[in-house]
C-alpha cells in the first residue's frame, strides 16, 4: 500500500472523469471575458450559493483577500474568529494588501459568541478604527471540522449587519456543513453579503475557489483579481475541473465523514483522547506530536501536527476503508509504543 496521506483535503489527485473534462473543455482568454466554461463555474457557483455572480480564483486565500478589499477601506478593522483562516494563514494579506488590521475572537469550536461579537463593536469615534466586516468560516478548520448551526449564522450575520458591517463566510469546506447539516447551501448563507468557496479540497479539483456575492460588487472584485495577478487567461481547463466537482463530488462527502467518524471511533478505543467528529477532520491528542507524527510516517501514514499534543487527520476521496482501517492499526502501534 503506497502512503495514507491524512494531512488535509488539499491532497487529492483528479479523478479519471475530472481529467476528461479537464482535456474537453471549451476554453477562451478570460481577461476578455471569453472563456465560457469559466463563466458557466461562475454563474452554477452563484446559483447553487443563492447569490447573483461569482468570480473564479485561483486560491481560497485570494477569494477572501479580494473580499476584504471590497468591504474595507485602509485603517478599518475586520472581526473574525482567532482560529479563521485570514487571521491565520494568509501571510497577513489583509494588512499588506488592504490596510486592514484584524480584531480575532475567542469562541469554543470555532464558533464566535454573539453577545461577544456585539460587545466589540463600538460607537464612531476617530480614536477607534470602524469595524466594517465581520468573516465567519463553516467548517471552522481549528474548530475541529465544525459545522454552525444554521440560526448561530443566522445571529451573527444580524449582529454584524445591525451594526454596519459587511458579512463575509470563508466557505473553505461550506459543502461539507451543507452535507452533514441537511441544509442547502443558498439557506445557510443567506445571511452573507459575500462567501468564498473553495473547488481543491474536499471537492477535489486540482486548482481554484468561486468568490460570490451581489453583481455590482463582482466587477471591482473582478479589479481586485487582476490586480492581484488572479487575471487567467485559457483557465477553463481549472473551471472544467471545479464544473466537475460540483456534479459529481458533493454527495460523496458523506463517505468522508463516515471515514472520520469510524477512524475516531478506532482512536478512542486505542486509548486516545479525540475531538468529537462532525465532518471529515479528525482531532487527536498524543503525548508528544512531532515524535508521532515521525512514527506514523515509518508506518506509512502522513498526519499533521497542530500543536505539541495535538494531531489533525482529514479524510478526503483519495482515503478509502482500507485506509482508515491501516491508519487505526498504526495509532495502536503508536499507543503501544509510548505506554
Amino acid at each position: 500500500m503506497n502512503s495514507i496521506d491524512l494531512r488535509s483535503d488539499t491532497v487529492t489527485l483528479p479523478t479519471a472523469g475530472m481529467r476528461r473534462a479537464i482535456a474537453e473543455a471549451e476554453v477562451g482568454d478570460d481577461v476578455y471575458g471569453e472563456d465560457p466554461t469559466i463563466s458557466r463555474l461562475e454563474a452554477m457557483a452563484a446559483e447553487r450559493l443563492g447569490k447573483e455572480a461569482g468570480l473564479f480564483v485561483p486560491s481560497g486565500t485570494m477569494a477572501n483577500q479580494i473580499a476584504i478589499r471590497v468591504h474595507t477601506r485602509a485603517g478599518d478593522e475586520l472581526i473574525c474568529h482567532g482560529g479563521g483562516h485570514p487571521f491565520n494563514y494568509e501571510a497577513g494579506a489583509a494588512a499588506m494588501f488592504s490596510g486592514v488590521s484584524i480584531r480575532p475572537l475567542s469562541g469554543a469550536h470555532g464558533f464566535l459568541d454573539p453577545d461577544q461579537l456585539a460587545g466589540v463593536f463600538r460607537p464612531p469615534d476617530p480614536h477607534f478604527a470602524p469595524h466594517t466586516l465581520l468573516i465567519v468560516e463553516d467548517t471552522s478548520n481549528r474548530g475541529g471540522g465544525t459545522v454552525h448551526p444554521v440560526a448561530l449564522l443566522d445571529t451573527l450575520a444580524q449582529v454584524g449587519k445591525a451594526h454596519g458591517a459587511g458579512t463575509h463566510l470563508d466557505g473553505a469546506r461550506l459543502w461539507n456543513a451543507v452535507v452533514a447539516s441537511g441544509e442547502s447551501a443558498a439557506r445557510r448563507l443567506q445571511g452573507y453579503d459575500t462567501v468564498s468557496m473553495c473547488l481543491s479540497k474536499g471537492l477535489g479539483a486540482p486548482v481554484g475557489s468561486v468568490l460570490v456575492g451581489p453583481e455590482a460588487v463582482m466587477e471591482r472584485a473582478r479589479r481586485f483579481r487582476k490586480a492581484l495577478g488572479g487575471g487567467m487567461r485559457q483557465a477553463g481547463f481549472l473551471a472544467a475541473a471545479g464544473i466537475y466537482a460540483l456534479e459529481h463530488h458533493i454527495d460523496r462527502l458523506a463517505d468522508d465523514h463516515v471515514r472520520a467518524a469510524t477512524l475516531g471511533q478506532g482512536l478512542i478505543h486505542a486509548g486516545f483522547v479525540v475531538r468529537p467528529v462532525e465532518t471529515n477532520m479528525v482531532y487527536v491528542s498524543v503525548p508528544e506530536a512531532k515524535a508521532a507524527v515521525a512514527f506514523l510516517l515509518d508506518a506509512g501514514i502522513k498526519a499533521s501536527a497542530v500543536s505539541a499534543t495535538e494531531l489533525r487527520l482529514v479524510t478526503h476521496l483519495g482515503i478509502d476503508d482500507a485506509h482508515i482501517a491501516a491508519t487505526t492499526r498504526a495509532f495502536e502501534g503508536l499507543a503501544a509504543a509510548t505506554a
